[in-house]
């Protein structure tokens, strides 16, 4: 009766999300609201970078055309929130050190892709847990992802 009783009494105060799961055992894809979401977060990270003069740097080591960088990065963090795997189905393993050594990346650098991204996610995740989560998340990744000193 009393495990009846806890399964009633959290049920009742769950936070659903629009797959029927409770928050908690939600994917960070699904807590976002999934391709849809996920895709316009890749969208509006490289509108900045692509508007933004202070980022530069960061836009000068990109092709012209964002087109494609867009759709990998979309396809990078669907897998990477938990989601679809669709970049490892393309390209394999992300490597992503390894795949972005032929490029400069410093501390400057570093600086400007955590702009664009904390901007991004500042738009369209608000505050609380899994905003917090997903920029300890970017800020990890942009760290490890320095590879030359700092001028």
């Amino acid at each position: 009766m009393l495990k009846r009783w806890l399964r009633r009494i959290q049920s009742e105060h769950s936070v659903a999300n629009p797959q029927g799961q409770n928050a908690t055992d939600a994917t960070i894809y699904q807590q976002l609201g999934g391709e849809k979401a996920v895709r316009h977060m890749a969208q509006r990270f490289y509108a900045i970078m692509d508007a933004d003069p202070g980022v530069s740097e960061l836009r000068a080591i990109h092709p012209e055309s964002l087109e494609g960088s867009e759709q990998k990065f979309f396809e990078f963090l669907s897998g990477w929130f938990d989601g679809p795997q669709l970049y490892v189905e393309k390209y394999g393993h992300p490597m992503l050190r390894a795949r972005h050594l032929p490029f400069s990346i410093d501390t400057r650098m570093r600086d400007q892709w955590l702009h664009c991204i904390y901007t991004t996610l500042d738009e369209q995740v608000p505050a609380g847990p899994l905003h917090n989560e997903i920029r300890q998340r970017f800020t990890r990744l942009a760290h490890h992802m320095i590879n030359q000193p700092s001028p």
